[in-house]
């Protein structure tokens, strides 16, 4: 994600600077219905599936289980949402590392 500057005109002529974030969005393996869960395992529960062709924006990643996908191994796993997670083995980040900060 990008961080960028916007500067906006209030009633009065005063400005203010205002910080916005880009989100940047990867895509989900091709041929692939991604199950999104509740936490960054394979033990909690499967909340909705993504249909094949999806992206996904990250927000923030966190360690978890170890697991195996089209994308190599790995214990990353990517908050899309509010309480929404998914194996990083599963999206095209370009890295086998962090690509986003650690959740809190």
């Amino acid at each position: 994600m990008a961080v960028e500057n916007v500067e906006v005109e209030e009633t009065g002529g005063v400005t203010e600077a205002v910080t916005t974030m880009a989100v940047r969005y990867y895509a989900v393996a091709p041929g692939v219905r991604l199950n999104v869960r509740s936490g960054p395992s394979t033990n909690y529960p499967v909340i909705r599936v993504l249909p094949e062709g999806a992206h996904v924006a990250i927000f923030c990643q966190r360690p978890g289980e170890t697991v195996t996908g089209p994308y190599g191994t790995s214990k990353i796993w990517d908050n899309i949402s509010q309480g929404e997670y998914v194996s990083d083995a599963y999206v095209n980040t370009g890295s086998d590392g962090y690509v986003a900060s650690r959740c809190l």
